[in-house]
């Protein structure tokens, strides 16, 4: 099952990944890889609209893992944000 979430990156996320010359969601894709393991694909890859940020995913653990995989996603994702408010 695919996945194609937006996602709302804050302006400090956006200027750290200008700065690595890195579009803002590939920046968040290979923090996610990084931190967590979750491999993602950047929205930019499938011609978003210009300052829209998605991602995509492929979801394939067996049901039991579920639980575990989604609070690390959530987990990267809270501290994430706030790293680059």
């Amino acid at each position: 099952m695919y996945s194609f979430p937006q996602i709302q990156l804050p302006p400090g996320a956006i200027d750290a990944a200008k700065k690595l010359e890195k579009a803002p969601d590939v920046f968040y894709c290979l923090k996610l890889l990084e931190a967590t393991g979750i491999s993602t694909v950047p929205g930019s890859g499938f011609g978003q609209k210009e300052g829209v940020f998605h991602l995509r995913t492929t979801i394939l653990p067996v049901e039991e893992e579920m639980p575990s995989i989604m609070a690390s996603f959530k987990k990267f994702n809270d501290e994430f944000m706030a790293q680059y408010e």
